[in-house]
C-alpha cells in the first residue's frame, strides 16, 4: 500500500546495536537523503556502490571516514531513498554522526520506523515485517530458518492463497444472491460445499502449521515440581546438561525459582526449578513454596515429579502434566504408571524419552514439514476464520447469511497480512521493533 507521501519526514537512527564494535551504521531514509548525503559527505555517491567517505558536521569539521551507501527510491529496504554510513563503531563517534544527520534535516527514527515504511510504501506485507523482528529475536536455529522463511513470503503466500479460494467463492455466491434460488440452487448448493470443505481443509493445515511455529517463537515454559528431594535439581542439572542447580541430601535446600533455558527440537525451553511442595514452619521456605504455585500458574507443561522409591506426590495444576518417576537406578525393574515415565536424573536413564514427551505435551510435532512462525495475533485470526467457516456451513439453506459469514472470514484472514489493519495495531507491531530497523 504505497504512501505517495512527498511530505513524509526523513528520518535516522544508529542501526548498528549499542556498545563498541568494529563498524557502526546509521541509516538515513526519507525525501531529504540526497540533501543530507551533501551535507554530510559532500554529495550523493553513485546507486549501490560502496563509496569511502569523509563524514562532517554542520560546521564542516571531520567526524569519521567510512563507507557510505546510496539507495534511490523505490528500490531499497524502505521503499524511500536510503542512505547508509557506516564508520567506525564507538558509542560517541556514531552519536556525532548521528547528531550531524539530525543537524542536517532528519529526525530521530522511533522503534521499527524503518520496517513500517517498508509496510507502508509496499515492499513488505505486515507478515513479512513481523517476519524482520521475530529473525532478529530468534532463540534457536530453527526458529531463524523459519523466520527467514516468513520473511521470503513464504506464510504470506499460504494466507493469499487461501485468500484467493476464498474470494472465488464469495463471487458465486454473491452472483447467486442476484437471481432467483430456484434457477441456480441446486448446483450452487453442490458446486459451494465442495469449495467450503476445501477451504476448512487448508484453513486447518495453517492453522496447524502456524500454532507448531508460534512454539519455535515463544518457548514452552516447563515446571518442575514435586515434595522436597524427588530430584527436581538433579534432573534440571540433567536436562540442562550442566550443574545449575544446588544439589544436597537435605529437603528444602531450593527456596526460590531457578530457570534454565535448554533447546528440544529446536524448540527452546525454559526449565523451572522450584522450591518443594510441603508444609512448613520455616517462613524463607514458605515464601518459595508461595511461588512455586505462582509458578505452576504460568507453566505451559508441568513435570511433577516423584521418588520412584517412595510413591507419589500431589501437585495441582491446570497446565499440561507429565508425572515423572526419578531414582529408579535404586530401583531396579520399576514401572511406571500408564502415561508416566521413569528416568534416572544420576543415569540418564530414561531422559531422552523425557525430552521427547516435552515438546509432545507442549504441540509440537517433528514432521519434517515447515513451519509457520506465527505470532498470537496471526493464531486468533486463523481460530477466527475457522470458526466463521463453521458457521458458513450451518448457514448453506440461506444465502445471506452464507455470504457475510465468509466476508468475515475473509477479512480475518487478510488482517495478518495487512489488507484490514487498525493504525493503533500498527504502532503495538511496530514499537516492539528495535530501534534503527
Amino acid at each position: 500500500m504505497p504512501s505517495g507521501d512527498s511530505k513524509r519526514d526523513t528520518i535516522a537512527a544508529v542501526a548498528t546495536p549499542p556498545g563498541r564494535g568494529g563498524i557502526g551504521v546509521v541509516r538515513i531514509s526519507g525525501p531529504q537523503v540526497p540533501q543530507i548525503a551533501a551535507q554530510v559527505i559532500g554529495s550523493v555517491p553513485p546507486a549501490r556502490a560502496a563509496t569511502l567517505a569523509r563524514f562532517s558536521d554542520a560546521r564542516g569539521a571531520a567526524i569519521d571516514e567510512g563507507i557510505a551507501v546510496y539507495f534511490p527510491a523505490p528500490h531499497s529496504y524502505t521503499g524511500e531513498a536510503v542512505l547508509e554510513l557506516q564508520g567506525h563503531g564507538g558509542p560517541v563517534v556514531l552519536g556525532m554522526l548521528l547528531s550531524a544527520c539530525l543537524d542536517a534535516g532528519a529526525r530521530l527514527a522511533g522503534p521499527g520506523e524503518f520496517t513500517r515504511r517498508a509496510f507502508l510504501e509496499g515492499r513488505l506485507d505486515l507478515a513479512q515485517a513481523e517476519a524482520v523482528a521475530d529473525l532478529i529475536d530468534a532463540s534457536s536455529q530453527e526458529a531463524a530458518r523459519s523466520a527467514l522463511r516468513s520473511l521470503s513470503g513464504e506464510f504470506s503466500a499460504a494466507i493469499d492463497a487461501l485468500l484467493s479460494q476464498l474470494v472465488e467463492l464469495r463471487a458465486l455466491t454473491e452472483a447467486q444472491l442476484d437471481f432467483p434460488e430456484e434457477e441456480l440452487d441446486g448446483i450452487h448448493r453442490d458446486d459451494a460445499a465442495k469449495r467450503l470443505v476445501s477451504i476448512q481443509a487448508a484453513v486447518d493445515d495453517v492453522l496447524a502449521r502456524s500454532k507448531q511455529g508460534s512454539l519455535l517463537r515463544s518457548g514452552v515454559y516447563v515446571v518442575l515440581a514435586g515434595a522436597p528431594n524427588v530430584g527436581k535439581s538433579s534432573l534440571l542439572n540433567r536436562l540442562a546438561g550442566a550443574e545449575r542447580a544446588i544439589v544436597t541430601p537435605i529437603p528444602g535446600t531450593t527456596r526460590d525459582a531457578l530457570r534454565e533455558t535448554i533447546h528440544i527440537d529446536g524448540v527452546a525451553v525454559v526449565l523451572v526449578d522450584t522450591a518443594g511442595l510441603r508444609e512448613s514452619a520455616d517462613e524463607v521456605e514458605k515464601l518459595g513454596i508461595a511461588r512455586t504455585r505462582s509458578e505452576l500458574e504460568r507453566a505451559d507443561v508441568v513435570l511433577a515429579v516423584h521418588d520412584a522409591t517412595a510413591g507419589t506426590a500431589a501437585v495441582a495444576s491446570t497446565a499440561q502434566r507429565i508425572d515423572v518417576y526419578n531414582k529408579t537406578d535404586l530401583r531396579p525393574g520399576f514401572v511406571p504408571p500408564k502415561g508416566a515415565i521413569a528416568v534416572s536424573a544420576k543415569t540418564g536413564q530414561g531422559v531422552p524419552d523425557l525430552r521427547e514427551a516435552i515438546v509432545r505435551a507442549a504441540g509440537w510435532s517433528s514432521t519434517g514439514e515447515s513451519v509457520f512462525l506465527a505470532r498470537e495475533r496471526h493464531l486468533r485470526a486463523l481460530t477466527a476464520a475457522k470458526e466463521h467457516l463453521v458457521r458458513a456451513t450451518a448457514e448453506k439453506a440461506r444465502w445471506e447469511l452464507f455470504a457475510e459469514e465468509l466476508r468475515l472470514a475473509h477479512e480475518s484472514l487478510s488482517a495478518i497480512t495487512g489488507a484490514f489493519t487498525a493504525d493503533d495495531l500498527l504502532g503495538e507491531i511496530f514499537g516492539r521493533f528495535c530501534i534503527g530497523k
